[in-house]
């Protein structure tokens, strides 16, 4: 009888499993939390004001880059609301200098190596950015 163990992320965790995951692989591919990024930065006035964003992964280094785990069902299966929201925050940060790279969590729990290498380095492979 094979015993499958599902990967859960420490209860002190403030985020989603798919969020620690990039969390601990962009730390196993040499970024700092605190000193290469932020996590759960708030811009804009966050969640709190409209037109806020919460970005999950703001860097430092590189400056211009952020990087948001999205949840398929929150996020593309939802509504056209969400999606509509993460097309204006994208465009917001765009207008700062910013590029906002999204994760798909399916990705992230598949292949974080692959796919956090692939967001530091601009490539983005989330739905949102082939219009799915």
């Amino acid at each position: 009888m094979t015993t499958q163990t599902q990967q859960q992320a420490p209860a002190s965790w403030a985020g989603s499993l798919p969020e620690y995951i990039v969390h601990q692989e962009l730390g196993r591919q040499g970024k700092i939390s605190g000193v290469d990024f932020i996590y759960q930065s708030s811009r804009m006035g966050g969640r709190m004001q409209k037109g806020g964003v919460v970005i999950d992964f703001l860097f430092s280094n590189p400056p211009d880059l952020a990087i948001n785990v999205q949840g398929i069902y929150y996020h593309y299966e939802f509504g056209t609301e969400t999606k509509a929201r993460d097309l204006i925050a994208l465009q917001q940060l765009a207008g700062d200098g910013i590029t906002l790279i999204f994760i798909d969590e399916d990705d992230a729990l598949s292949n974080a190596r692959y796919i956090v290498r692939e967001a530091l380095a601009y490539r983005d492979h989330s739905r949102i950015s082939r219009g799915v």
